[in-house]
């Protein structure tokens, strides 16, 4: 029988495969639709310390083999996250959920973390310094290993829980960031998140989206998901969670190969939003097809 369990940080998962953050809200929308706890864990909205509108629309674009968005973090901030969304959550998630965390800066990147540290219902702390559609936060931590490593270093002082650094793919090198926070005390890694892209309007000849530039998301991107699980795999010992264009268990098989011990799917679930459930049921057909008894075993092996 296939043997679909993998170990993320110190907390069992039964499969893994994660719903990324910012295509799966808070997990009820989709309990409508199956049930999410054959999940091996989902990543929540992103949060920030004060509620966010978001960016004006419009702010969602398609293009070929993927999607545009510039949605810009919106979320009603961590204190009604914590007393509105998670209740609701926990009445149909019964498992460990990973907490998205963004800021503006270092304080407030630690106050939303120490505040949903202390939340039975999270296993683990996102922390996302690389959204590319926000001005005056987000991706500028992530563009250098010093301040990388810096909101890493603050965050782990400040929290219990594992902390999974999200990083940007918009960057010259990755895995030199990914060091950084290796060295700073992050527990493990989350990449990738968006390129930053633009599409124009030929009829108005300005750019489509509202904000000019958003993040490209979608199958176009997991080769170069791929490559960056794979170097950043080669540089660090941490945990690498994997995702970028993930639409097939075989994506997940290949981003396991790179080196990711779970992976996240994301624009895929807009697509088709039982996509999770789909690609976790066809995993022992695909785990057969390549003789993987356990994918725990796969973890790295094409380094």
């Amino acid at each position: 029988m296939a043997d679909t369990r993998v170990n993320l940080c110190g907390i069992g998962l039964s499969n893994p495969i994660i719903p990324a953050s910012g295509t799966f809200g808070y997990g009820y929308e989709f309990a409508e639709l199956y049930d999410i706890n054959i999940l091996g864990t989902f990543s929540f909205k992103g949060t920030t310390r004060e509620p966010r509108f978001g960016n004006p629309t419009p702010r969602i674009a398609e293009t070929a083999s993927g999607m545009l968005n510039a949605v810009g973090l919106q979320n009603p901030g961590v204190e009604k996250v914590i007393s509105e969304e998670l209740p609701k959550m926990k009445k149909v998630f019964h498992k460990k959920v990973m907490a998205n965390v963004s800021g503006f800066s270092l304080d407030d990147y630690v106050y939303t973390c120490e505040r949903l540290d202390a939340c039975e219902e999270v296993g683990w702390l996102e922390v996302n310094i690389s959204c590319p559609n926000v001005h005056g936060g987000g991706m500028s931590f992530g563009t250098s290993p010093e301040s990388a490593a810096e909101v890493t270093r603050a965050v782990k002082n400040a929290v219990k829980k594992p902390v999974i650094i999200k990083l940007s793919p918009n960057v010259t090198d990755i895995a030199e960031i990914a060091k950084a926070c290796e060295g700073a005390g992050a527990d493990g890694i989350s990449l990738i998140n968006t390129l930053l892209a633009m599409r124009i309007d030929l009829k108005t000849r300005r750019p489509l989206l509202k904000n000019v530039t958003g993040g490209l998301s979608g199958p176009a991107v997991f080769p170069v998901a791929l490559r960056m699980v794979y170097q950043c795999a080669k540089a660090v010992k941490i945990p690498i969670v994997g995702m970028g264009g993930v639409s097939s268990a075989e994506d997940v098989i290949e981003m396991m190969l790179a080196g990711a011990t779970a992976v996240e799917i994301g624009a895929e679930n807009l697509v088709n939003p039982c996509a999770c459930r789909d690609i976790i049921e066809a995993l022992p057909t695909a785990m057969e097809k390549y003789k993987i008894d356990k994918l725990s075993d796969i973890i790295g092996g094409a380094i």
